[in-house]
């Protein structure tokens, strides 16, 4: 009958289910990693800013685009929080999701002023159009490339239109599960991206591309490349 939708396929369907069943894996690996290593990358990273010049330069070009008081989450923000907390310093009203519940506590202890809730950005418990910015350092790198777009449809959903976000990503084609992080044993998934990969996931998920920029390793760091893009909601 004309007009009635046909019935989805069955094959298209049990794909869909598999893809499930494999992100939510891969979410609870890392929810579960960083349950384990939160307090060490703490103790690790929690002072990384004051090194990188470049960082901190791009972190003041991003709050540029906001006034005192606008919404911006810290996405994937750790234990830490400390790249949300430059941020905040600034004047905006920065809040941190981690899908760690450890991280978030030890988050909370180190940034009382600052808001914090457990969250997943594949399924943001946030309304759409409710945040003007979000920040995402090196938080999508536990996501497979071919479920970037649905962290990519959830970033636009949640922004206000014009809203705008920071993505920083490792440089590099290769993906896959490591059996450790920071020398604690564990499974947990890492993927690297080009230019190319942001722009897509940005541009095909209804943003306008701002800015895309990759810079050297510093001596102290992991000797890959670093990404930095930044989007604006259409």
């Amino acid at each position: 009958m004309a007009g009635r939708r046909a019935p989805q396929n069955a094959l298209t369907r049990r794909l869909k289910e598999v893809r499930g069943v494999e992100l939510d894996r891969i979410r609870e690996t890392t929810r579960q990693t960083y349950d384990l290593v939160g307090q060490k990358y703490h103790e690790l990273f929690h002072n990384e800013m004051q090194e990188k010049q470049y960082d901190r330069q791009m972190l003041d070009r991003f709050a540029r685009f906001f006034g005192a008081g606008d919404l911006v989450l810290d996405l994937g923000c750790g234990p830490s929080a400390h790249i949300g907390r430059y941020l905040f310093d600034q004047g905006l009203d920065v809040r941190g999701v981690d899908i760690s519940p450890n991280c978030i506590e030890i988050a909370r202890s180190v940034n009382p002023s600052m808001h914090f809730e457990v969250g997943d950005m594949t399924r943001l418990a946030i309304p759409d159009g409710s945040v003007d910015g979000i920040v995402s350092y090196y938080s999508i790198i536990h996501t497979p490339r071919k479920y970037q777009d649905r962290i990519f449809r959830e970033f636009h959903r949640i922004l206000r239109p014009g809203g705008k976000a920071l993505v920083v990503v490792k440089e590099g084609t290769h993906e896959g599960w490591q059996p450790e992080l920071l020398g604690v044993p564990t499974q947990v998934y890492f993927a690297h991206f080009t230019e190319g990969d942001i722009e897509r996931y940005l541009t095909g998920n209804g943003f306008s591309l701002l800015f895309l920029e990759t810079r050297s390793p510093y001596e102290f760091e992991i000797k890959d490349s670093r990404i930095y893009a930044i989007g604006e909601r259409r």
